[in-house]
């Protein structure tokens, strides 16, 4: 930040960004290259067998007794809710402040999304917020982790138990995450996960379910192999190549949450030096993958979050809103129950991600926290310049 004098010397209004090459909030792991190839080639003479060995494995990692593999995050997910969700009945309970195309999800498969309030601490749906939503229409509940930590597992165990209601989590944020209830993979009636090359366990693409119900991934199965006429039916199979390249990051995902942890703990020990700014902390009490950086401008921070987030993205800082806008607040072309969400319209506005992953290194994430001070520093003339820009842009 030495060549930086002034709010002029930003990149918003014109200078050199700080990095040639953007610094994002995706993961983007590659492992070692044989290793990969050592998992691949089984496919050529047998294929399915690399998949059949990843699901074994996530079955294993997860202490599920099954694991069903899919060609992606959202055909896992969807195939899910298709064969979980009850006869007769419409609506799905979920948080509003989520995945951006969560309730687009809930609609493809012909339900309704019913949002709901999350815990202000947790950031997530919880049985106390989930519970006043339910009535004699719900189908199913969607338990979504936040992007750090865990959402109430054993509160919404309950809760679905207790109105006899099916329980599914989406946890794909919490791959390696663990609770006071145990590992992440176990609960409710299944757990959907992503292999997005941006998510903890790269598979290039794909995405998978474990479960503790031997007829559920039974069906997930068929309905994944196109083996059924029930409604949702398709091929949905993931490749075996993808299936190598998760293979191939599971057996490195130790040495990666070593990583994820020093630029973790590089956050935490710089990030106290910037007023106005709170880093979201893991809980260290259980497993955790130290893998996504999330802030909170809090309410002595000088700029409005739009502002902060457009000046970092000017500099090829990638940083960017958390869960914003709410989806209860967005348009959509789908039948949905609207809903009053103080909270988390609130929460909504406070929160960004910031770079983390294999392409950011330590010294990237000072770079970072620099800017963060600068920008505190020189608030006001950034105002200032961003007031002048807006209003000669209107002309």
């Amino acid at each position: 930040m030495n060549r930086r004098q002034s709010a002029a010397d930003l990149a918003l209004f014109g200078a050199t960004p700080l990095f040639a090459v953007p610094r994002s909030t995706s993961n983007l792991v590659q492992p070692e290259f044989e290793r990969f190839l050592d998992y691949a080639r089984p496919s050529f003479e047998q294929p399915g067998a690399t998949t059949r060995h990843l699901e074994e494995r996530l079955a294993m990692f997860h202490h599920a007794d099954y694991c069903v593999s899919f060609c992606s995050g959202f055909w896992a997910l969807a195939a899910s809710i298709v064969a979980l969700a009850r006869p007769g009945r419409r609506e799905v309970v979920m948080p509003s402040l989520t995945y951006r195309r969560m309730a687009d999800v809930v609609a493809w498969t012909g339900l309704v999304p019913h949002f709901c309030e999350v815990d202000a601490t947790t950031l997530a749906i919880s049985a106390t917020t989930a519970a006043v939503c339910i009535n004699d229409d719900t189908a199913l509940i969607l338990g979504v982790h936040p992007i750090v930590n865990c959402c109430d597992v054993q509160g919404l165990t309950e809760l679905a138990a207790q109105r006899e209601l099916p329980l599914l989590f989406d946890s794909v944020e919490s791959v390696y995450e663990s609770c006071d209830a145990g590992k992440i993979g176990g609960f409710g009636n299944a757990e959907c996960f992503s292999l997005h090359a941006s998510k903890l366990l790269n598979g290039f693409e794909g995405g998978y379910v474990t479960t503790n119900d031997a007829a559920l991934a039974s069906r997930l199965a068929a309905s994944r192999d196109g083996r059924t006429l029930e409604r949702g039916a398709l091929d949905a199979r993931l490749a075996d190549t993808h299936a190598a390249m998760a293979l191939a990051n599971l057996d490195e995902l130790d040495a990666q949450i070593a990583r994820n942890r020093e630029r973790y703990k590089r956050y935490r020990a710089a990030l106290p030096t910037v007023p106005g700014i709170r880093l979201l902390n893991f809980d260290e009490s259980s497993p955790t993958s130290y893998k996504n950086i999330v802030v909170e401008l809090l309410d002595d921070w000088p700029l409005s979050r739009a502002l902060t987030i457009d000046i970092l993205n000017a500099e090829r800082v990638l940083a960017r809103a958390y869960y914003s806008p709410p989806l209860h607040s967005k348009p959509m072309a789908y039948p949905y129950i609207p809903a009053d969400l103080p909270h988390t319209d609130e929460l909504a506005t406070r929160f960004a991600l910031m770079p983390c992953g294999d392409f950011v290194s330590l010294d990237d994430i000072d770079t970072v926290i620099a800017l963060l001070h600068f920008i505190h520093v020189n608030a006001d003339e950034i105002r200032e310049l961003a007031s002048l820009a807006a209003a000669e842009a209107s002309i």
